[in-house]
């Protein structure tokens, strides 16, 4: 094994143990961790290492502005070895070529919605949710931790010169309709922004013609009315970016599932390799750290925003439709099979579902069983 390679292995065991650790860390320790961090310090501490990380948030929703907050700890709580510089939605690269612009070294870091990465390789379609499958953060937080998910989608990252240090959860996304959708079957031939991939096919299963927007040309199309319908994040982004005023409805899956297709739509904070190795060995562990901490603030303050947004819906006269539990079997039946056909495409891709079909049988969790996936398998 060559001096690289030791370093590799090192470099990915230590950061499967930050996760164990930092997934042990409660609400208590995640607030030790954001106020009594170390200083650590080297010869690059004067000005900090910069990292211009861009989000596919854009400025003044709520995620933005929990993004800018926690951007703006990590230089004290690095002892000034980091310098995160915020950058909103294509404010550098596009939405859809972020990891692009990481890996070509156009920016540090990415605070990106993980399931972009689906159009890169085919494993990323199971780095965040799809449609009918883990359905709770807690259920993610299993298949990262316990069942090991965080070491390989690490290797993976890696392919792409860019470290992966960590999940950050969000939120549920809704779908906003400017027709009534009381039923699959008044999905048929509506034109719906989805954001590709598992998620595109399993809806266009049911008829749905679907369409690829980033998230900026979302609030247009739909003003415009050249799509019907739109899928994306949360009430209380989507609130603040005004989606109340150019649809009438919100269409959510039953009240046992109130989200079909992305009930955990998860985002990544992940960094450029060749900035990584100039980090010291202590801060490259913290800022592990420092992402679960910020996830879990994240995520709290996305739903504190979710309580207040929904009766502003309500007062805007914005009717809440939940499918049936039929419709959800329906949808059900339609996505098992592209969860093989997409985990088939290639051995990495098997190999992470595999992680997620354990996750997913195991008794605590028990979103399918041995006889709901009878028929298909994996080639591995």
């Amino acid at each position: 094994m060559s001096e690289q390679d030791r370093k590799d292995d090192t470099t990915t065991d230590t950061g499967r143990r930050s996760f164990l650790k930092n997934t042990a860390i409660g609400a208590a320790g995640g607030a030790a961790v954001l106020t009594g961090a170390p200083y650590i310090g080297n010869a690059q501490a004067q000005d900090g290492v910069r990292l211009r990380i861009q989000s596919s948030w854009q400025p003044g929703t709520v995620g933005y502005k929990t993004f800018e907050n926690w951007a703006g700890r990590v230089q004290e709580l690095t002892g000034g070895e980091v310098r995160v510089e915020p950058h909103p939605a294509g404010a550098i690269v596009g939405d859809f070529s972020t990891m692009d612009g990481v890996r070509d070294g156009v920016i540090e870091g990415q605070n990106m919605f993980t399931v972009y990465w689906a159009g890169k390789m085919p494993a990323g379609v199971f780095m965040s949710s799809y449609p009918m499958a883990l359905s709770l953060p807690h259920h993610w937080d299993m298949m990262f931790g316990a069942y090991g998910g965080f070491g390989m989608i690490k290797d993976l990252y890696r392919r792409f010169d860019i470290e992966f240090l960590g999940h950050v959860h969000h939120d549920m996304n809704l779908i906003h309709s400017k027709v009534p959708l009381r039923s699959f079957d008044d999905f048929e031939g509506k034109k719906i922004r989805f954001p590709g991939g598992i998620v595109a096919e399993t809806f266009a299963e049911v008829g749905v013609r679907t369409t690829l927007l980033p998230g900026s040309d979302v609030y247009p199309a739909l003003e415009r009315g050249t799509i019907d319908a739109a899928d994306f994040v949360g009430p209380a982004v989507n609130y603040e970016l005004g989606f109340h005023e150019v649809t009438d409805y919100i269409i959510m899956g039953p009240p046992s599932t109130p989200c079909l297709h992305q009930p955990v739509d998860l985002m990544d904070i992940a960094i450029q390799r060749r900035t990584w190795d100039r980090l010291s060995p202590q801060t490259q562990d913290l800022m592990h750290d420092l992402v679960a901490a910020y996830s879990r603030e994240h995520y709290a303050a996305i739903q504190e925003a979710n309580r207040q947004a929904w009766p502003k819906y309500r007062e805007a006269g914005v009717e809440i439709i939940h499918l049936s539990e039929e419709d959800a079997q329906r949808f059900r039946e339609a996505a098992i099979p592209k969860w093989f056909e997409w985990a088939n495409k290639d051995e990495d891709a098997a190999k992470l579902f595999q992680l997620h079909l354990e996750t997913m049988k195991d008794p605590s969790v028990a979103v399918i069983t041995d006889e709901d996936i009878e028929g298909h398998e994996l080639d591995i």
